[in-house]
């Protein structure tokens, strides 16, 4: 029906029930349009990891940075954390007595989540961040098509280095974590707090098994792998200039982040 001065009536607006569908649907579908792409770019991976030609020394150049890179920000996020459980453990425990659980709680905790998640978000916000916006400044400024042009494959070339060494280097920066976290905790135990060595060393070789450590590996290498996917993913199909691409960095660490929480629940009940 036309008003009265012959213009068309405005169409009825939809109704909240309608809009809040609709944004759930629309969010779902990029959640699993997301999941898909990230499976599809984990085969793509794996089948051009074994073929060749294998670029060794891209894979030494992503080691260095992933692994080397943040050995500093790793071992020192451990020695605090260590510090910081030991002491909060230390309060605990001293009004049941118990003070010698200090070392066995505090090498349980470190060893099975706060190794593995910890040095996860810091090689997120380190090298996974950098390589998310290193691929999509690549992406925008048409490197990766030059790729293409010469015939090299750029998921070969770029991602797979990448990849593993996310896949690689993150459970060894677990091992350094435990290793200072230990004696972060030692140190405040004996030293500040006053309980015996020899108690706090027994007590957690009572407690502490290899499985424990395993356990922390195993999640740090899932954690790792899921690192270097989602930054290579959001940097390869990064698009709109400068501003899309830290779109894509700032969707790639959101997204690492929240992974490494909800893989740690999963993967902890696998292993349990």
């Amino acid at each position: 029906m036309s008003s009265e001065t012959g213009s068309p009536a405005e169409p009825p607006k939809p109704s909240v029930l309608y809009t809040v569908i609709e944004s759930l649907g629309a969010g779902v579908y990029r959640f699993v349009e997301q999941i898909g792409g990230l499976a599809d770019l984990l085969f793509q991976v794996i089948k051009w990891s074994v073929r060749p030609p294998y670029r060794v020394q891209n894979l030494f150049a992503q080691l260095d940075f992933v692994g080397v890179g943040s050995i500093f920000i790793v071992a020192l996020t451990g020695v605090f954390s260590g510090m910081v459980f030991a002491h909060q453990s230390w309060r605990a425990f001293d009004l049941f007595n118990a003070e010698s659980l200090v070392g066995p709680t505090v090498s349980l905790t470190i060893t099975r989540e706060l190794a593995p998640v910890f040095a996860a978000l810091m090689v997120t916000m380190r090298a996974g961040s950098a390589m998310c916006t290193e691929l999509g400044t690549m992406r925008v400024t048409e490197q990766v098509d030059a790729l293409e042009t010469m015939a090299v494959n750029p998921i070969q070339y770029l991602l797979v280095p990448r990849v593993l060494a996310g896949l690689i280097m993150v459970p060894l920066l677990v091992l350094i974590f435990d290793l200072l976290g230990l004696t972060g905790g030692y140190f405040v135990a004996v030293t500040v707090k006053g309980l015996s060595a020899g108690t706090f060393i027994t007590r957690t070789q009572q407690w502490l098994d290899p499985e424990d450590i395993s356990e922390g590996l195993i999640k740090g290498a899932v954690f790792g792998l899921f690192i270097a996917l989602v930054a290579c993913f959001k940097g390869y199909n990064a698009s709109g200039g400068s501003k899309g691409v830290g779109q894509a960095t700032t969707e790639a660490m959101v997204t690492s982040a929240l992974g490494i929480f909800i893989l740690d629940y999963f993967v902890g009940v696998m292993l349990h």
